[in-house]
Parts: C-alpha cells; sequence; structure tokens
C-alpha cells in the first residue's frame, strides 16, 4: 500500500478506550463505560461480540 498506510479488516472494531481508566461500585469503567469482564474480554471477542459490547456500554451512558 502507498505511504505505508495499513488496511485493518472490515471486522476490525475499535476499542471504545478513552484512557480514563476508573472502575465504579459495580466495575463499570467510568471512562468507556465497559465492564470489568468486558475490558478483559475485549481482545478475544469477535467483532459481533464487540460490536454487542458497545451497545451496552451506549445503554450505561444514556442511563447515567
Amino acid at each position: 500500500m502507498a505511504g505505508g498506510a495499513s488496511v485493518e479488516p472490515e471486522d476490525d472494531v475499535p476499542s471504545p478506550c478513552v484512557r480514563d481508566c476508573c472502575l465504579d461500585d459495580k466495575d463499570i469503567c467510568m471512562g468507556c463505560k465497559r465492564s470489568l469482564r468486558e475490558i478483559l474480554d475485549w481482545h478475544s471477542a469477535s467483532a459481533d461480540e464487540k460490536r454487542a459490547i458497545l451497545t451496552r456500554c451506549e445503554a450505561r451512558r444514556r442511563t447515567d
């Protein structure tokens, strides 16, 4: 590829991490709204699982 640009796979879902990591009393990250389990499982999750995590994060964000 010209210019050394890398191509990410179509199913690569970017992490929602915003580098503001602090867990609340329910083990939910105050920055990205993922649960501790979701954070730990992120790298081994399929693209569909990652999209489901992002959907749950958005729901958590709306209820805050």
